[in-house]
């Protein structure tokens, strides 16, 4: 059976631990419970457990749990965004982690009455499986972004591989901490930068010792099914 108080116990033992190698304060980070796989009835056991924000990474899968939680939960989009899907769910996501071309960034200003709160998606590892913008491409991106007022760059994110070599994944999270730290180091207006999502289920723990703000967890937290 299962018991998604009993994950989030545990789950936040581990940050504790890892948030304590390097005196890190475990309330700065985020837990985002990705209930993509799971049913509303999962997804309300995932609400009243007391996780708050909550992430889909399908248009259906978002549509069907905002229609049903609405509000109760701040909602994040993690996954691929197509420009021409922007205008459904514009005005009900709270922050997008896949910004990442001009033409996304260009429609999400014209659809949305106020900022968005974007995550810059950076492909680090160089799978070609992964979407996400060349680490190098990301400096010219977020000049580009200028001219669009309602897009609000407040971290980068990104998706390691699902490897057990803990030195790679470890250099992966590193490389985004210092590409994080870059743009935030200029104190650009629209992209203020501070956070940084990295870390699922089977690597978070690292992540957060790297670094990580914004952790998205699914089958550790509410399961792959059910």
């Amino acid at each position: 059976m299962m018991d998604v108080a009993a994950n989030l116990d545990t789950i936040s033992s581990n940050i504790k631990q890892s948030c304590s190698k390097n005196n890190r304060n475990p309330e700065e980070i985020t837990i985002i419970g990705v209930t993509k796989y799971v049913t509303i009835e999962r997804t309300e056991e995932t609400i009243q457990a007391g996780i708050s924000n909550l992430g889909e990474n399908r248009l259906e899968g978002f549509l069907e749990k905002y229609n049903y939680f609405g509000k109760r939960a701040k909602w994040h989009f993690i996954g691929t965004l197509q420009s021409r899907k922007v205008k459904e769910i514009v005005d009900k996501v709270d922050v997008i982690h896949s910004l990442d071309r001009l033409s996304l960034a260009k429609e999400i200003d014209k659809r949305t009455e106020q900022p968005m709160e974007c995550f810059i998606q950076v492909n680090v590892s160089g799978e070609a499986s992964k979407h996400g913008l060349h680490p190098d491409d990301v400096q010219r991106f977020v000049e580009d972004l200028a001219p669009y007022s309602n897009i609000r760059v407040v971290g980068l994110m990104t998706m390691a591989p699902h490897i057990d070599d803990e030195q790679r994944l470890r250099r992966i999270f590193r490389e985004l901490v210092t590409l994080r730290d870059s743009i935030r180091d200029q104190k650009i207006t629209y992209a203020p930068c501070n956070y940084l999502s990295m870390g699922m289920s089977n690597d978070y723990q690292v992540a957060i010792e790297e670094g990580a703000t914004h952790i998205r967890i699914g089958s550790k937290l509410v399961g792959s099914k059910g």
